[in-house]
């Protein structure tokens, strides 16, 4: 059953939809895709040959990595929790000649069944607004042994530095919260009501996860923000990323001897966490 931020989440991007439909559109027309604000694939090497492989986007919002990995070859599915996102991503695809399949769900439970794909990425989407001691294991469980698992998220640190009292306020050069029991973070709109809920994990906690749902880590990438960055959001300021990691991005793969998922997922310490909202 869906917890409440998948319904929180799918409510807040199906509204803000629109607004991505232009930076979706610059996305899907790139020759070299770009991760963090600036990094090109070109310099940082983390999509495999995905030639003739079956590769899943996990929070695709409007398709651009699985655009720029059908181009590469790969057989893509496109995934997400927001049908206006999957809307503008339908769009894209008549204007690039581009159709592959959309699916319209949440990563937590994924309608796949195991060892389905040889690739799963997520561009923030599953990494960022899915409880990871759920989206992970469903990860491991749709992989072949063998298979890729490469996710862009935002960083313990660059959490730990947003004020606790104004969920306007960008980071800053102070630790404002806890990094022992980070796991949720609620943020708020005007009036006080919780509109998106994200999830974050310290790298230990992170690393155990992973490892436990049958996976090994093969890198650990922490990006400095280029002297030219995309500056589409304000939380996070330029001169904050030079200085320190904002944004990090984890290549694991499932080891030949790995579960097809079928056991337990590995437990979410909830029961123990301190939630990171801003009014704590």
């Amino acid at each position: 059953m869906a917890g409440d931020h998948v319904r929180v989440n799918r409510a807040s991007w199906d509204e803000d939809a629109p607004n991505w439909v232009e930076r979706g559109r610059r996305a899907w027309s790139l020759t070299d895709p770009v991760w963090g604000r600036g990094h090109l694939e070109s310099e940082l090497r983390l999509i495999p040959d995905v030639a003739g492989l079956d590769a899943i986007d996990l929070g695709c919002g409007t398709a651009y990595i699985s655009a720029w990995l059908m181009r590469r070859g790969a057989r893509v599915v496109g995934l997400d929790n927001s049908s206006g996102q999957l809307a503008t991503a339908k769009m894209l695809q008549a204007e690039f000649g581009l159709h592959f399949p959309l699916v319209h769900a949440d990563a937590e439970h994924l309608p796949f069944s195991n060892v389905s794909f040889d690739v799963a990425t997520s561009q923030y989407g599953a990494a960022l607004w899915c409880e990871p001691y759920e989206w992970i294991p469903e990860a491991a469980r749709i992989l072949r042994p063998g298979g890729h698992l490469i996710f862009e998220t935002l960083t313990p640190l660059v959490m730990m530095c947003f004020p606790t009292d104004d969920d306007t306020k960008p980071a800053e050069s102070t630790l404002h919260r806890d990094f022992f029991g980070m796991h949720r973070f609620e943020w708020h709109d005007d009036e006080g009501i919780i509109d998106s809920i994200e999830f974050h994990l310290g790298h230990g906690e992170m690393l155990r996860l992973l490892r436990s749902s049958g996976f090994e880590v093969e890198d650990l990438l922490e990006l400095q923000a280029p002297v030219n960055w995309d500056a589409w959001s304000e939380d996070i300021p330029h001169w904050w990323a030079r200085r320190w990691p904002s944004i990090e991005i984890w290549k694991a793969r499932k080891t030949t001897k790995g579960s097809h998922g079928s056991g337990p997922a590995p437990s979410s310490p909830s029961d123990r966490s301190v939630r990171g909202t801003k009014n704590d």
